[in-house]
């Protein structure tokens, strides 16, 4: 039922102050309300809830392993110690600072001198490569392309560089050596001989 003396409304009431239209950006944009209104429509969040990222296990891996770790509980206690985490890539899409020394996109090629360009050096350059190309390439056409030579395989490599002779060893186990017999044997040589043989 309408309010009295006051046209029906046909529309919904809009959101508190608190409300942001579209895409909230910590600490820069105040969304519609600031863009239609006026400035400070609504105050940037003091403490913006920080992302908490994953612990980096190939990070605290590689340190542990610096560290002189082995054994399983050497990990398990280098890991409780260390808490290394992830670093969070989309950290410039919610107001971030971008770091220093960071190059957005591909670094600019280097500046072509001018008077080099005038001076057509860089055909001169590409002449002279071809140049090389082609030399090279006659040089190994009329070696490849000599009438009657032989070609030279493993076979006439071993004529005419022939394997090392292997030494023979002169050394034999003890227990194959043969034992001569002295030449002018004791009685006592002589009585261990004939009773080893019967």
């Amino acid at each position: 039922q309408p309010e009295l003396g006051k046209p029906m409304r046909n529309c919904y009431s809009l959101p508190g102050p608190d409300f942001t239209y579209g895409m909230y950006m910590h600490k820069r944009d105040g969304g519609v309300p600031e863009a239609i209104g006026h400035w400070d429509a609504v105050k940037g969040k003091a403490h913006p809830r920080k992302r908490v990222m994953p612990r980096d296990f190939v990070a605290m891996g590689r340190a542990a392993v610096d560290e002189g770790c082995t054994k399983a509980r050497e990990f398990a206690l280098y890991y409780g110690y260390m808490d290394i985490r992830c670093k969070d890539k989309g950290i410039l899409r919610y107001g971030g600072k971008a770091p220093p020394g960071m190059t957005f996109g591909k670094p600019p090629r280097p500046p072509t001198p001018f008077f080099d360009i005038m001076q057509h050096r860089y055909k001169e350059l590409w002449m002279e490569e071809q140049r090389a190309r082609t030399r090279v390439q006659h040089v190994v056409k009329k070696k490849v392309g000599i009438i009657g030579e032989v070609r030279e395989n493993r076979t006439t490599f071993l004529r005419t560089h022939p394997l090392p002779v292997k030494e023979e060893s002169f050394w034999h186990l003890r227990r194959f050596e043969k034992v001569q017999a002295p030449q002018n044997p004791s009685p006592d040589q002589r009585q261990l001989f004939w009773a080893s043989t019967s």
